[in-house]
This record gives C-alpha cells, sequence and structure tokens, in this order.
C-alpha cells in the first residue's frame, strides 16, 4: 500500500473526511485517523489494515489486549492506550443507550452489548442487569467469572444489588466461551434456583440470556422460563 503522502489528497482518510464526512470512509480509512502516523515505511492505512486483520475485522476490535495491539508494527503502548481508550468509549456509549429503552419491546440493542460486553470473553462471566418497572436498565453487574455453578452464583448476591437498587425486575445473562450457546443442566437448574428465590422476594426474574460473539439465546424465547 502507497504512504498516505503518495495517495491524492481528495482520497487521503482526513481529507475525505472533512470534504465527504465520516461515514464516507471505511473501516481501514477511520482507524487510519485514529493511528495518525505511520511507521518506518509502513502508513496508517496499512497498520490499520494490520490491525483490522488481527482482529478478525471490526467486530474483534474489542477482544484485543494491550499486548496484542503492540504487537502490530507501528503500534507502540501510547497508541495501543488510546485505541484502548476509543474502544472502551463505544463501549460506554452503546451502554447508555441501552439504557434509555424499554429492553424487553426492544431487546436489541440490549443483546448487541451483551455479545460486546461478555460475548468475546475468554471464560465464563455471570451478569446480572437490574430493571425498573418500565424495564429500563437501572444498572449491571457482574457477579462471578469462572465455570458457573450453582453453589457459586449465590443468589443472596444476586438479590443484595436488587434491594439496594430498588429494582423489580432482572435479568440474568452469562455468555459461553465456546460459542455454543446451547444450556447446559446446570444453568437450567441454576436459573431455576434463581427464579424461586425472586419469586419469594417479589423480584421477577424476566429471562436468562446466553450470548458469544455473533448469538444469543434467550431462555424465555425457549420455553426454559
Amino acid at each position: 500500500m502507497a504512504l498516505v503522502r503518495e495517495i491524492p489528497i481528495d482520497e487521503r482518510p482526513r481529507e475525505k473526511a472533512m470534504s465527504f464526512g465520516v461515514k464516507t470512509l471505511t473501516n481501514v480509512e477511520l482507524l487510519a485517523i485514529l493511528i495518525r502516523n505511520g511507521y518506518q515505511g509502513y502508513s496508517s492505512l496499512k497498520i490499520a489494515e494490520e490491525l483490522l486483520k488481527k482482529a478478525n475485522g471490526i467486530g474483534g476490535l474489542t477482544k484485543l489486549s494491550n499486548h496484542e495491539l503492540t504487537s502490530i508494527k507501528g503500534i507502540k503502548k501510547i497508541k495501543a492506550l488510546e485505541l484502548i481508550a476509543c474502544i472502551e468509549l463505544a463501549r460506554r456509549i452503546s451502554y447508555e443507550d441501552v439504557k434509555k429503552k424499554d429492553v424487553i419491546k426492544d431487546p436489541s440493542n440490549l443483546i448487541e452489548w451483551l455479545k460486546n460486553e461478555i460475548g468475546s470473553e475468554t471464560q465464563e462471566n455471570f451478569l446480572v442487569v437490574y430493571l425498573n418497572v418500565k424495564n429500563h436498565v437501572i444498572t449491571y453487574r457482574i457477579l462471578f467469572k469462572g465455570t458457573l455453578d450453582c453453589s457459586l452464583v449465590h443468589p443472596r448476591e444476586i438479590f443484595k444489588e436488587a434491594l439496594l437498587h430498588s429494582s423489580s425486575k432482572i435479568l440474568l445473562v452469562h455468555n459461553h466461551p465456546s460459542s455454543d450457546i446451547e444450556p447446559s443442566i446446570a444453568d437450567i437448574e441454576m436459573t431455576q434456583q434463581i427464579v424461586e428465590c425472586g419469586d419469594m422476594m417479589g423480584i421477577i426474574v424476566l429471562d436468562h440470556i446466553i450470548v458469544s460473539n455473533h448469538s444469543h439465546l434467550s431462555f424465555r424465547a425457549k420455553g426454559l422460563l
């Protein structure tokens, strides 16, 4: 790939963005603007291409560690930190958007946010989303990391947070690192235990959602809740 200075001015990412708007830019061009400078014959566009290749596409950027980023020629510690900060900002913006909607009537944003939040984790994460009476998100907590087990995911921790935030409804969420989103017997038994505890406390368990990078499963839609 040619150096940026060798590309016609109106085709360079920054100039193209200023003339036609950032929506006209490719993912490579957007990343090149964030990367800014090339390195030893590598243009910012070439570095951006290598970054997307390393991530297996733009959706994989959230999975890259600082070490993985700095393994790419032209990305040093400060640049890696800047990219991680941009990704984190995007994640937080996504979460703020989720909080504004009824996540039961319109779950699409919630599902995408959950995939980005824990779908790519290499170990199981158990997350609880706390809702108000209008099904708007109050907050969320990752309560457990590791192989899920009924004895480890204790209802006490789940409902303590619900009471603390005056949450009348909750969503249970966990990821399957294997990408096989079918629930295990342990998943089903754990869910039933939490539902029964919620019934006694007057707190509704609306659903249990299993997510992976690219897919999800709803216990309620599956008839398991």
